[in-house]
């Protein structure tokens, strides 16, 4: 297999002055319940069946959800009873202002997968062609760029405090973005704090306000990176009462960026929730994670981003690609013989090594794909 190494100008990232802004958003914004619907899903036909071959999308819009895909499985699941627990898990309760778990309609077309991609993944091939990504830094504990990371913390924390009582009044729906100065290469303050809460009709916008800063950016965002020129926008618009299906259709597979790396690192194009892990869109992404981290995490390199690219039905990838941005301790050919003996790169071995049959699936759709220590792709190991 043809392992590809390509030098690129180092330095990208380093000693430069610069802002750099990434976006999350809460299980409650409608492409998240999307996702949140297919990995349920998902979850629910490895329970019953390890092997189960999965690709499902979802669609919400007022009242109403769609799930629609291609599943060849032993499992039998009721999957309108699934669709609306998920609703509720989330917390959604309302036709007027998002959606009703218990009055939603809801349409499943589901059919069986192509029995020309079974082919190829019968034999232990790649599910589809594609290109994959993975980053990491260690300008963060979790290795994980530093914006996306504060991003993920405060939409975390917006659902904490609504589904805890704290800011009762707080509904689903929600987004953030932190725009991070850069000093030197080095996350040294927050420019701009930005959030957008979905909220009750009647609510004290100045008191929400005031709850906001003191309840979610100040509990999670350390003092140090907050400064008297740090700018704070909270429902710039004035008003975000009808949200989540309601206000916006969504459709699984439409944050891509806020399920990697917040725009940090590239991306190949291809979601994840829905898939199951015969998807390389999916399962390779999730090694690539793993050995950028381990190789950030040995010390050979600051940041390292990988590509790796497959093809239908072909076992072994057509090509590995890494850039450590001149952060190498290494030389990176010395990285990549690292990588080549370690690791099976094949569809299969990743699935083994990762373990990617259990149904883990749900606890990955909110908050990042990536920088959960539970997570097996997450797990440091030696390359020594």
């Amino acid at each position: 297999m043809p392992y590809v190494i390509i030098e690129m100008n180092g330095g990208l990232y380093m000693n430069r002055n610069y802002f750099f802004t990434s976006e999350s958003v809460t299980e409650g914004h409608p492409d998240k319940l999307c996702d949140y619907i297919s990995d349920s899903l998902l979850d629910e036909y490895l329970k019953q069946d390890k092997n189960s071959r999965v690709a499902i999308e979802t669609f919400a819009t007022k009242n109403k959800i769609i799930v629609s895909g291609e599943v060849t499985s032993t499992a039998n699941i009721n999957i309108e009873s699934i669709v609306r627990n998920a609703i509720k898990e989330i917390g959604y309760g309302s036709e007027l202002l998002d959606i009703n778990p218990d009055t939603c309609d809801i349409e499943i077309y589901i059919v069986k997968q192509s029995p020309d991609i079974a082919l190829g993944v019968d034999t232990g091939g790649a599910g589809d062609q594609g290109i994959m990504f993975g980053y990491a830094t260690n300008e963060t504990e979790n290795y994980m760029p530093f914006a996306i990371n504060m991003a993920h913390k405060l939409s975390k924390r917006l659902s904490e405090v609504r589904k805890n009582n704290i800011l009762p009044y707080l509904r689903p729906d929600g987004k953030t973005q932190v725009t991070v100065q850069y000093i030197d290469g080095i996350p040294s303050r927050i420019e701009n704090i930005l959030i957008s809460s979905q909220y009750e009709e009647g609510t004290d916008i100045y008191k929400m306000r005031n709850d906001i800063i003191e309840n979610v950016i100040y509990s999670v965002i350390p003092k140090k990176y907050i400064d008297e020129n740090t700018k704070i926008h909270i429902n710039p618009t004035g008003k975000f009462i009808i949200g989540g299906p309601l206000g916006d259709t969504g459709l699984t597979g439409r944050k891509i960026i806020v399920d990697t790396y917040g725009g940090y690192a590239r991306h190949g194009g291809g979601a994840f929730s829905g898939k199951d892990c015969t998807k390389v869109d999916r399962s390779a992404a999730y090694m690539m994670r793993h050995i950028a981290k381990n190789i950030v995490a040995n010390g050979f390199a600051d940041k390292c981003e990988l590509q790796v690219s497959y093809a239908i039905g072909m076992k072994k990838p057509l090509s590995v690609f890494i850039d450590t941005f001149g952060t190498n301790k290494i030389s990176e050919d010395e990285i990549l013989n690292k990588i080549k003996n370690k690791f099976d790169l094949t569809p299969l071995g990743i699935i083994n090594y990762l373990n990617l049959t259990a149904p883990i699936y749900k606890s990955t759709t909110n908050y990042g794909h990536f920088g959960k220590e539970f997570l097996s792709w997450e797990k440091i190991i030696n390359l020594e």
